[in-house]
């Protein structure tokens, strides 16, 4: 008999990707055959796992469901579902506007879905996956969902309470990873502060990388989405001591002024952020920095963003990314505060900064001229081979466009020496 097809389509974050990877293995064990974010999908079932996160993450799914919709009805696919985020807070929404869609998911009804298809979900592979990312790194999600209560978040909404995964099984699903190839491991979470805290009744971050770090294969570690209050400061010195674990950290601060971090309920503050940093480089002097930041925050005045570009001037992030405020139903803010920052007063301050960050990142990028950078290589792409240093996350950080007379092969470690720079790459040569 002939196989069904299905084609999963994602949307928003690395998290999301993990989940249709999990996804993508159940179904393949059902009997189908999977594609993952085919530009032109035609067959029988097509799945998208929206974002909800933020007012573009929802439109790109909106309009993403909408096209699929219109292929439905055109008859250029036999089904359509919708899972994921934006599913999960508009389910009855949706349901009721987009009729084309034959059946809308929360984020987690894996089993809903799979059972309305005819099959059962395998709970012996409930953490088997199908990588969709090149096949020397993999995304590892250690918990899920946030016990945060940040104002303008939808997640805790999203994914409930957090619930971190045992270090055993994660140790174990590494394993797996490593055996297929792996080599670098992002370990993500809503919040990698809080993992092990609800399982283990203790920070277990640093334990848990030390155990990843043993696995065979192995090579590098890299961290995201740290929260700043209650860090656990140990992991520095697993990074310190520990030349599996890249000297990085994704630490998301979204602001400086205490104005502003108060209305966040961010329970942190402006002192308490720049002793934080402090303390962190001088663990990790090496380490290079990414934060995430909101413009247009309610009732943001001129001198709060004057404190955030003092900030982002004197912290000298490494990486750094910026939102303009998205006032998200649901949400504390929305609920009690009033979005009463202009769209384009929003838009331009996030622009300053990110001006203000490009001059930064190519000064940081200027001192790498010369030196000599494990590079692992993601790709070729024309004349040029290019990969990532031990500084540098997949899709998000800075790239070193190589050149070399010799053939380089897609996933292995080169020493590269930097010749250029620019505000957000390097060029070097092997």
């Amino acid at each position: 008999m002939k196989k069904k097809s299905v084609n999963i389509i994602t949307l928003g974050c690395s998290k999301n990707l993990v989940d249709s990877e999990m996804l993508i293995k159940q179904f393949e064990a059902a009997g189908f055959l999977v594609e993952h974010d085919s530009p032109n999908p035609k067959g029988e079932i097509v799945v998208i796992n929206t974002c909800g996160f933020i007012g573009d993450a929802k439109e790109e799914s909106i309009d993403t469901i909408l096209n699929f919709a219109e292929a439905r009805k055109n008859g250029d696919i036999d089904k359509l579902y919708v899972m994921g985020c934006l599913s999960e807070l508009y389910f009855k929404q949706l349901n009721a506007e987009i009729p084309e869609v034959d059946h809308f998911y929360g984020k987690f009804d894996w089993k809903e879905l799979l059972a309305d298809l005819g099959h059962e979900y395998r709970t012996d592979l409930q953490y088997e996956r199908r990588l969709t990312t090149p096949s020397h790194y993999a995304y590892l999600k250690i918990a899920e969902g946030c016990n945060r209560n940040c104002s303008y978040c939808v997640i805790p909404i999203i994914t409930g309470k957090y619930q971190s995964r045992p270090i055993a099984s994660l140790v174990d699903e590494t394993r797996r990873l490593a055996a297929k190839g792996v080599k670098e491991l992002q370990i993500i979470a809503q919040d990698l502060s809080y993992y092990g805290s609800d399982i283990y009744r203790k920070r277990s971050l640093a334990k848990l990388v030390e155990r990843l770090s043993e696995v065979d294969g192995i090579e590098w570690i890299r961290l995201h989405y740290a929260y700043p209050a209650g860090f656990p400061m140990d992991v520095l010195d697993v990074m310190a001591q520990n030349s599996k674990v890249c000297n990085y950290l994704d630490i998301a601060l979204q602001h400086i002024s205490d104005p502003i971090l108060k209305a966040m309920q961010r329970k942190f503050t402006t002192a308490r952020t720049y002793d934080l940093i402090n303390q962190i480089r001088d663990k990790v002097p090496e380490i290079h920095l990414r934060t995430t930041l909101i413009t247009g925050y309610p009732n943001e005045t001129e001198i709060d963003f004057f404190r955030l570009m003092r900030f982002v001037e004197n912290m000298r992030f490494e990486r750094l990314g910026v939102f303009p405020y998205s006032h998200e139903e649901g949400t504390y803010a929305w609920k009690h505060q009033t979005d009463n920052v202009p769209d384009e007063v929003k838009q331009l301050r996030a622009d300053a900064v990110m001006e203000l960050q490009s001059r930064i990142s190519y000064e940081i990028n200027e001192q790498k001229v010369g030196s000599i950078l494990k590079t692992i290589i993601d790709r070729k792409e024309g004349e040029y081979y290019i990969g990532r240093t031990e500084y540098d996350s997949p899709d998000v950080d800075t790239e070193v466009l190589i050149t070399s007379t010799k053939k380089l092969i897609t996933g292995n470690f080169y020493n590269v020496k930097i010749t250029s720079a620019d505000d957000y790459d390097l060029f070097g040569s092997c």
